[in-house]
């Protein structure tokens, strides 16, 4: 049974790709929550699943409105997708597209008729900018990232491994994915469960499926706050330009914990510089011991705040 907070050494990164990735700040927020464990780890907005893959809870409920993330992952909890199988795919897909970048779009027109999740998977890794993006009628319209040669030997072999290690985070665990809308994921929550909020960033313009706008944060933000269980939520406070005040006008109740971080990715540059991030905790599910700052780890090895500088910067870098 993992339980929190927890220290990790070595982050595991998933296959997919998209806005808001926290690959970087997996320890900082693993760090600072404290959970026992024995209820069920609930992820309304899963993305990349990146914090719940290294968690790795006994028991999970883990949902998007992306359907095509959770086809990809119940394909590969099922034994459908493996690793073999992506390098098969990934390769044969890869030549063709070293031929001509033409056939980016090939593959994309092919996604969006039939919904094939190793197509979701090369589009993802193949992209402009790891941007995931859909229109109104739910196509994915990104375009290529102009690389014909992007699916080398290296890169198909590193999605591979990310495919079997999520398979191995899976394995045994009592994890159920599924697609639905944050209110259906956040209805039946029991004391025990703890609960993880990565919604759209308010006034970031980060929107990859659906939409989102002020009166879903404000439902949002009320309905979690009156859950029976923990809770901790993601969210940016506040930048060299402007601070958030959705976190000031519906969080203030909360244990706010923050950390520098620097998106990389980003459609336009003005959604790619250094923002102080928030993760804002339930009272009492805040872990004892950890300043704002998280803690500051070098070398893959946790070490406390006492006399040493803190984890200023995290810099996410969602590009390879």
């Amino acid at each position: 049974m993992n339980k929190l907070p927890m220290e990790i050494g070595h982050i595991g990164i998933p296959p997919i790709k998209c806005q808001g990735i926290k690959t970087k700040l997996v320890r900082f927020i693993l760090a600072n929550i404290q959970w026992d464990g024995k209820g069920r780890w609930v992820e309304p907005f899963l993305g990349s699943g990146v914090l719940a893959f290294n968690l790795a809870p006994d028991s999970a409920v883990l949902t998007d409105t992306n359907r095509h993330i959770i086809a990809l992952y119940q394909a590969i909890q099922r034994g459908e997708i493996t690793g073999e199988i992506v390098r098969s795919f990934l390769t044969i897909e890869g030549k063709e597209l070293s031929n001509t970048s033409d056939y980016y779009y090939i593959v994309r027109e092919r996604f969006n008729q039939t919904g094939s999740p190793l197509d979701f998977l090369f589009l993802n890794r193949s992209c402009f900018n790891g941007v995931m993006r859909f229109n109104r009628k739910g196509q994915f319209n990104v375009p290529f990232c102009k690389k014909p040669d992007r699916f080398s030997q290296a890169y198909v072999t590193k999605i591979a491994n990310q495919v079997d290690w999520v398979r191995r985070q899976m394995h045994g665990r009592k994890w159920e994915f599924r697609t639905c809308d944050w209110r259906e994921t956040l209805a039946d929550l029991q004391p025990g469960d703890f609960v993880y909020v990565d919604p759209p960033y308010i006034g970031r313009h980060t929107d990859y499926f659906n939409a989102w706008d002020d009166a879903e944060a404000v439902a949002l933000a009320g309905q979690v706050q009156s859950l029976p269980c923990g809770f901790a939520l993601s969210m940016w406070l506040e930048n060299r330009h402007r601070r958030n005040e959705h976190m000031d006008l519906h969080w203030a109740a909360t244990e706010i914990r923050t950390i520098e971080h620097f998106y990389h990715v980003g459609s336009s540059e003005d959604l790619r510089n250094s923002m102080n991030e928030a993760l804002a905790i339930r009272n009492g599910y805040a872990a004892p011991g950890h300043s704002n700052y998280g803690a500051y780890r070098k070398n893959g090895r946790a070490k406390g705040n006492n006399g040493l500088r803190p984890l200023e910067k995290s810099y996410d870098h969602r590009t390879q």
